[in-house]
């Protein structure tokens, strides 16, 4: 399964700096972490399990910013399972 654009979205926006945010899209349940500056760079897309952990698919986002703050490369890539 491909990121669409809705999703795409809500990973577009700035968070809390790393933390790990629990949100509900559809009937997917998401799990994303944070880095520093608070920009998603891993994702978990699935069904929440009753002891927390999702179960679906891996994302990570591969993000390269230059010295002046320009992006550089900015995509999702599938890693596999998440269990």
């Amino acid at each position: 399964m491909s990121l669409k654009e809705p999703i795409l979205k809500i990973l577009a926006k700035q968070y809390a700096p790393s933390s790990m945010i629990e949100q509900k899209f559809g009937r997917y349940d998401l799990l994303f972490k944070t880095d520093e500056e608070g920009r998603p760079i891993l994702l978990f897309i699935g069904t929440k399990a009753s002891n927390g952990n999702i179960i679906g698919e891996r994302y990570a986002r591969r993000l390269k910013i230059d010295d002046e703050g320009n992006t550089i490369k900015d995509h999702w890539e599938l890693k596999g399972k998440a269990t």
